[in-house]
C-alpha cells in the first residue's frame, strides 16, 4: 500500500477495520461526568451510535471512515457492509440521545474538540454523498450536529490561547476540520469564526521549534497542524512567506531527512502507537502544505520527500494485528488516501465522488 493510490482491495481491508469495532462494546474508555447514581450507565446507554472503537471520538470517526469508503467504492462489497454499519447506528432515537448526552449538565468540555470536530466531518461527509440512505442519515444527525456547533462556537468564542499539544486537545487540527465542514455545507457564521480564530492564533507565530517534535505520544504534529491550517486560510506568495517565517529550516534540497518518521517501539501499546496515527497525519498536513505553495516554490521537493516517506511508513503500521491501533488507525489511512483534507473553498473534495 502507498500513498498514491487506493484500490478497491485495499479499502476492503481497511474498511474491515472499522465494521470489526463500531458495534464492538468492549475494551471501551470512557469519559464520563457523573451527577448521580442516575448517571451509572453503560456506555451504548448513555452514547447509543458511539459506543464502539474503544472510545466516542474513534467510534466517530470509525462511522466517517465507513461513509467515506461507501461513497468512494459504491459498487464495491464493502459498501453494503459499511451501509448497513451505518443504518444501525445513525438512528433518529439513537442520535436524539446522543444530543441529549452532550448538553447534560457538566459536559462541557465532552470530546472538546477533537471528537466534535470529526462529528461535523461525519456530518459533512453525509451532507455531500448524493444518496438516499445518507440524506436521511444526515437529517437525523442534526441535533447533535447542532449541538456540537453550539458547544464548538461557544468555546471558540471564548479560548484565548491556542492549545498546541500533539494529542486531542490540539486546536489547530480540529480547527482544520471544523472549518472545511462549515465551508462544505454552507455554515457561514462558524466559517468566519474559524478564519478569525486561526488568523487570531498562528498569524503572528515564527520559527516553531519543530525540532522538540514529537513528544513520545503524539499522533498529532503541533507545528505541521498550524501550517496547515493556515494554509486553509491563505495560498500562494502570501503563504509561501508566512511558512518562510514560520518553518525557516526547510530545505529546498529534495531532502526528506529534516523530518524523520517516528518509529512505535511497542504497537500493542496504545498511547505508544499513537507515533503510527503522527506519521499519518503529517503525511497528509504535507500534503495541505503543498497544496497551498506556488507551483515552483523551492521547498515543494523537499516537502513531497518527507510526506512520501511518513505516507509509507504510516501506512504499513495499519494492519490491525493489535486492536491498540487497529481501532482507529484506518481512519487515518482513509483520510489521507482519499485526500479529504485538500478541499477547496466550496468544500468539495478534488476527487469526484458521487
Amino acid at each position: 500500500m502507498n500513498a498514491t493510490s487506493l484500490d478497491s482491495a485495499t479499502a476492503e481491508r481497511l474498511a474491515n477495520l472499522a465494521l470489526a469495532c463500531v458495534h464492538r462494546p468492549y475494551p471501551t474508555k470512557i469519559g464520563h461526568v457523573l451527577n448521580s447514581d442516575q448517571d451509572v450507565k453503560l456506555p451504548r446507554e448513555m452514547t447509543p451510535a458511539f459506543y464502539g472503537c474503544y472510545d466516542w471520538h474513534s467510534s466517530v470517526h470509525g462511522h466517517w471512515m465507513l461513509a467515506r469508503l461507501a461513497r468512494t467504492f459504491p459498487h464495491a462489497p464493502l459498501a453494503q457492509r459499511s451501509k448497513a454499519e451505518l443504518a444501525q447506528s445513525l438512528t433518529v432515537a439513537n442520535l436524539q440521545q446522543e444530543a441529549n448526552y452532550l448538553n447534560g449538565e457538566g459536559r462541557a468540555s465532552f470530546e472538546r474538540p477533537y471528537g466534535l470536530a470529526w462529528l461535523l466531518q461525519l456530518a459533512a461527509e453525509l451532507h455531500e454523498w448524493n444518496d438516499r440512505d445518507a440524506k436521511k442519515w444526515s437529517a437525523a444527525l442534526q441535533p447533535l450536529e447542532a449541538a456540537c456547533i453550539r458547544r464548538l462556537e461557544d468555546w471558540l468564542q471564548k479560548l484565548s490561547h491556542p492549545v498546541r499539544s500533539g494529542e486531542h486537545s490540539q486546536t489547530a487540527f480540529s480547527a482544520g476540520l471544523i472549518l472545511d465542514y462549515a465551508r462544505a455545507t454552507g455554515h457561514r457564521d462558524l466559517q468566519a469564526l474559524l478564519e478569525s480564530k486561526i488568523r487570531e492564533f498562528y498569524w503572528k507565530d515564527r520559527a516553531c521549534p519543530l525540532n522538540y517534535e514529537p513528544s513520545g505520544e503524539d499522533f498529532l504534529s503541533p507545528c505541521i497542524a498550524e501550517a496547515d491550517a493556515v494554509r486553509r486560510i491563505v495560498k500562494g506568495d502570501e503563504f509561501a512567506s508566512w511558512l518562510t517565517a514560520f518553518l525557516p529550516g526547510l530545505p529546498a534540497d529534495g531532502s526528506a531527512g529534516w523530518l524523520a518518521p517516528a518509529v512505535v517501539t511497542d504497537p500493542s501499546d496504545g498511547r505508544l502507537a499513537h507515533l503510527d496515527g503522527l506519521n499519518l497525519s503529517r503525511a497528509w498536513m504535507l500534503n495541505g502544505i503543498i497544496a497551498a505553495l506556488p507551483d515552483k516554490d523551492p521547498r515543494l521537493r523537499s516537502l513531497r520527500a518527507a510526506g512520501d516517506a511518513h505516507a509509507n511508513d504510516g501506512l504499513r503500521s495499519v494492519t490491525g494485528e493489535h486492536y491498540e491501533g487497529g481501532h482507529w488507525l484506518g481512519s487515518f489511512a482513509i483520510y489521507l488516501l482519499t485526500n479529504r483534507g485538500l478541499a477547496n473553498v466550496e468544500g468539495k473534495s478534488p476527487t469526484n465522488f458521487k
